[in-house]
């Protein structure tokens, strides 16, 4: 395929760079550490369990799911590349 001046595989290189930075990023937000024993929100204990399966978790799962809400309300598309934005 004719890319212009484009090297061959430069469409490629980007969606590999792209798809490193999404990986990293979660990672980064991944919880590090040691797992505390009671919620840093509500101060409600943190079931044996959770801890073992979720390393250096610092939050119960009700807070937990309230903060995960709150971050995806948060998250705004960027349309103003999109063809539909162009089209209005």
């Amino acid at each position: 395929m004719a890319t212009g001046w484009a090297r061959d595989g430069a469409v490629q290189d980007q969606i590999d760079a792209s798809v490193e930075d999404a990986v990293e990023l979660a990672r980064s937000r991944l919880p590090k550490g040691e797992s505390l024993s009671h919620c840093e929100e509500c101060g409600e204990q943190i079931p044996k369990a959770r801890r073992a399966a979720v390393p250096g978790v610092r939050r119960c799962v009700d807070c937990q799911e309230a903060s995960d809400q709150q971050q995806a309300s948060q998250t705004a598309i960027n349309r103003r590349g999109s063809k539909d934005s162009q089209l209005r």
